[in-house]
């Protein structure tokens, strides 16, 4: 008797381990596209669950909010090992920055549909920037060492780089200006052949060195 009622025992936690990661998959992708219709309704509906079974699973919107963003650092994280060694160095770096648009496409969505105060989630911002940060920094050092990225940037310079791409465009579509520029921005940190490892375009520091002097009249 004790296996049949071992295994009704382990079904109900199955579907509910079912349940809220089809909520958290669908809560990323009603609060990533934003307007009017991101709530949490919408979520329950596009998870294919009833509103009992989303606030059984997430009592408040704050704890949805978090369970949804922790996850997005949690596959980012794992993305960085797994590029580390299915990807060349830069392409991994730039594959690895343009997927976190995506997390803060739903960061932004969520904050507008649940009207979060942003510093009720300093924590959790500050523990998502550290982990994201060691993550980045691992490509990062690896593109540096196969010669191909400069090396005087750092990890933290590439994140808050990419943030501010993100919050300085807020029209529809902006995830694709921000995936365009992410490309130029990258292009920029690369090392020319020959080069000393530091910046590609250092002769044009501050724009004097690649300007020849007018001759002087006589």
């Amino acid at each position: 008797m004790a296996g049949p009622s071992a295994a009704i025992l382990r079904k109900p936690r199955a579907d509910g381990l079912r349940n809220r990661e089809r909520v958290l998959e669908a809560a990323k992708a009603v609060f990533s596209a934003g307007g009017s219709n991101a709530s949490l309704e919408a979520v329950a509906k596009r998870a294919g669950v009833g509103i009992g079974t989303l606030y059984r699973h997430f009592p408040t919107r704050e704890a949805l909010f978090e369970a949804v963003y922790r996850r997005e650092v949690d596959q980012l994280s794992e993305l960085a090992e797994q590029l580390k060694i299915t990807a060349a160095p830069v392409d991994a770096l730039r594959r690895w920055l343009k997927a976190n648009v995506e997390l803060v496409a739903t960061k932004k969505g969520m904050i507008a549909a649940l009207a979060l105060a942003v510093q009720a989630s300093s924590e959790l911002y500050a523990y998502s920037f550290d982990r994201l940060t060691k993550a980045v920094a691992g490509l990062l050092d690896r593109a540096v060492a196969a010669g191909e990225i400069r090396a005087d940037v750092s990890a933290e310079d590439l994140l808050r780089a990419l943030i501010g791409m993100c919050y300085l465009h807020d029209q529809p579509g902006w995830q694709s200006t921000v995936l365009r520029l992410m490309d130029v921005f990258i292009d920029g940190l690369r090392v020319k052949p020959g080069g000393d490892g530091k910046a590609a375009s250092s002769p044009l520091r501050g724009g004097v060195k690649a300007r020849a002097k007018p001759a002087r009249k006589r």
